[in-house]
């Protein structure tokens, strides 16, 4: 079943917005248009395997081909023949009787399995005094353990959690059009479960309304009950009752405590065999929002559950593929100061995961170990995430049109894009006729668009100028994962023909230009340390050579680079001469730059041109301004430096930037880049760099301008380093 938008579209055009919409489109353009082709409602990439590298028995054993025509169901549609009985009294009551229906997991006998644990024989056998009975420390220990889960949770109450089922139920299909799951994915999470381990859901939030709508997916679908961490102090006594009963869980106030307090150990320890939290749940808020923000519009919600994998196959491989890193500062400052030109051969080094008590009492290794977990599982969420249509509209409107587009124009500019991103294996979630998929996006964001009607009987999208930028750059921003690899290549380009033409000159100007394989793996590999790996999401496992191998073959795919054969040198196209070196016999598969030569050399006597297609210079264009927003926060910041006070808590660091980054905006209109979180990644990747030193203070860590940094020459240096892959 497809999803989204196309299929109640005439349900959504009678709210409280039919008069915008209506007039948006009364222009008699007179077209006949047909559904977005070749793909929407034909084709959908299957999205959300698991890594290949460290889970190669999972990616096999958890997946089949049969799987990925299962195609979408929707799991608030309950009719007769979702319940055992047949009538009309039961298609009335088909709801309740479904929800009685569902199968609720018998509980474990918890408190025993806790006192079996290791880390609480730990506790007990270190706190027991000297000369006391064999019976006595263990006895008053289980009844301190007993206290604890009470306080922590209470057995489900199975009638309780059916009555909740179907209350949310019946509040689902009033807040949605349906929520869509992809039977391929539900077939591979019961697999999994099916196997008897214990499953482990890791979660990203796209919604307030997430803490309702995947316990209830889940219960649904026979998956079981997920156990929810509620703080309790917003809670009243009675309230925290009844959340028991449903699932949730309380943690005592000891388990909040430093690790190096004496006080709460044997909470914490309790609390670490049980359950860790899973984030708070706020739910109830969430619903009084939608209830008031929506106003009667309903719209669609698509769920994905990614591949699952086994966490010790996990474990096993993830070690082997470590090698040695260095910090963003060890890497790049040297370059941007241009005291050397060598870009040493190792990993970057740059973890902002937060420093928690659980991570803290592991050691550094399992640190490790779980922030590249973390990052496995960031990468499938993303890769896993549909792209919306108020996504691509926005690029298309904000990288691409700057000073507006006919309608014409946009209805075949928003086909092509959306076919681009389900060619890169990225799903959509909308489908439907073309006009409608338009005229619906528009209306989402006809708070910072503009509609003109010209004497052509055409119409006329304009974005507007303004703070309303920096929300279409939000907006674009899910578009990026799809095309990084593109706009990485293009901005490296960028960079390499930035000392060679002029930046404004004509395309023809730059296809003369040759560009050596080296060239382009060093420019690469200088915007890939200097972009924030939350953004570039490379997998652990993936060093940034063959990163930089897949942007070039990107590069290539879409059309934007072509190979020249210079006088001498082998065809590209020639593989009978190639020979199995030694270095190719022992060379760790990690290692490889070039799948088609014996070693690095070889391939870097390569050379490419632009292509001189008539279509190569807008998507260029196109591409290297996805990251401009970035960038151009980056740039802004190093221009920041010398107007900062400083010293000052991060925090106060991330605001001076973000009233410098709307301040600038007010003067050159640049509003994409004044944005919190493009200040915020600017001030760590800055901390990283060398640029701001972090030194403990009695009111806590403050940032400093680094001495290297003090002066006006390095500052220009550094803003003129990141320049480089800005494209105008």
């Amino acid at each position: 079943m497809d999803t989204v938008l196309g299929a109640r579209l005439q349900t959504q055009q009678r709210s409280s917005q039919n008069g915008w919409e209506t007039s948006l489109w009364s222009s008699g353009l007179g077209m006949k248009l047909e559904a977005v082709t070749p793909f929407l409602g034909k084709y959908r990439p299957f999205v959300g395997r698991c890594c290949q590298t460290c889970t190669p028995k999972s990616w096999e054993s958890l997946f089949h081909k049969s799987i990925m025509d299962l195609g979408f169901c929707d799991v608030i549609l309950v009719k007769e023949k979702n319940t055992r009985f047949r009538g009309w009294l039961v298609r009335r009551l088909c709801y309740f009787l479904w929800s009685l229906e569902q199968h609720i997991p018998p509980c474990w006998d918890v408190p025993q399995k806790v006192m079996e644990s290791t880390r609480v024989q730990k506790v007990i056998s270190g706190s027991a005094p000297a000369g006391a009975g064999e019976g006595q420390v263990p006895g008053l220990v289980k009844k301190e353990v007993q206290r604890i889960l009470g306080h922590l949770q209470s057995l489900p109450h199975p009638f309780l959690l059916r009555l909740f089922s179907w209350v949310v139920l019946r509040f689902l299909n009033c807040l949605f059009l349906n929520v869509q799951l992809h039977q391929g994915h539900l077939k591979m999470v019961r697999k999994a479960a099916q196997a008897g381990s214990p499953l482990v859901l890791l979660c990203t939030h796209k919604s307030r309304l997430d803490g309702i709508l995947l316990p209830f997916v889940l219960l649904s679908q026979g998956l079981g009950v997920l156990r929810v961490a509620w703080d309790p102090h917003t809670c009243s006594p009675i309230l925290r009752a009844l959340l028991r009963k449903l699932g949730g869980l309380f943690l005592p106030p000891e388990a909040n405590l430093s690790l190096d307090s004496s006080e709460g150990v044997l909470a914490r320890s309790v609390v670490h065999v049980v359950a860790p939290p899973l984030g708070l749940w706020t739910g109830a808020l969430a619903i009084l929002r939608s209830l008031r923000g929506w106003r009667g519009r309903r719209v669609c919600v698509r769920v994905h559950l990614a591949q699952p994998f086994s966490l010790q196959e996990y474990t096993n491989n993830a070690r082997s593929c470590w090698g040695s890193r260095q910090t963003l500062e060890q890497l790049l400052q040297p370059i941007v100061l241009g005291h050397s030109t060598v870009i040493p051969d190792t990993e970057k080094e740059q973890e902002w995961t937060p420093v928690t008590g659980p991570l803290l009492a592991l050691k550094e290794e399992d640190q490790l170990l779980v922030r590249r977990l973390g990052r496995h599982v960031l990468n499938a969420s993303v890769a896993s995430s549909a792209v919306m249509s108020t996504a691509i509209m926005a690029s298309l409107l904000l990288f691409k049109h700057q000073k507006g587009v006919f309608l014409s124009q946009l209805l075949g500019e928003f086909s092509w894009l959306t076919e681009e991103t389900l060619l890169r294996g990225f799903d959509v979630g909308f489908s439907g006729q073309l006009r409608c998929l338009v005229q619906h996006a528009l209306s989402l964001l006809r708070a910072q668009v503009t509609v003109l009607r010209v004497h052509h009987g055409d119409l006329l999208v304009v974005a507007q100028p303004g703070p309303g930028l920096a929300h279409l750059a939000r907006l674009s921003a899910e578009l990026l994962p799809a095309f990084l690899s593109e706009a990485v290549g293009a901005c490296a380009v960028r960079a390499l023909l930035a000392g060679r033409v002029p930046p404004e000159g004509p395309w023809e100007l730059q296809g003369v230009e040759l560009l050596g394989q080296n060239e382009l793996y060093r420019q690469v590999l200088l915007l890939l340390h200097l972009l924030p790996q939350d953004l570039l999401l490379l997998q652990p496992c993936q060093s940034s050579y063959c990163y930089c191998q897949e942007v070039l073959d990107r590069l290539i795919q879409c059309g934007l680079l072509v190979a020249e054969e210079t006088p001498g040198s082998r065809l590209a196209c020639d593989t009978g001469r190639q020979r199995l070196s030694a270095k190719l016999l022992w060379k760790p598969s990690g290692d490889f730059t070039d799948s088609e030569s014996d070693d690095f050399e070889e391939a870097g006597g390569r050379y490419f041109r632009l292509s001189q297609q008539s279509r190569c210079p807008d998507f260029f264009l196109f591409l290297c301004r996805l990251l401009s927003p970035l960038l151009k926060a980056f740039a802004q910041a190093a221009a920041f430096l010398p107007r900062g006070q400083l010293p000052d808590t991060e925090s106060g660091c991330a605001e001076q930037l973000l009233q410098f980054l709307q301040a600038t905006a007010q003067e050159d209109g640049f509003f994409e880049c004044a944005d919190p979180s493009l200040a915020i990644r600017a001030v760590w990747t800055f901390r990283d760099l060398g640029v701001l030193q972090q030194m403990p203070s009695p009111a806590g860590p403050m940032l400093h301008l680094s001495p290297t940094f003090a002066s006006q020459q390095n500052q220009k240096k550094l803003e003129q380093f990141i320049r480089q892959f800005i494209c105008g």
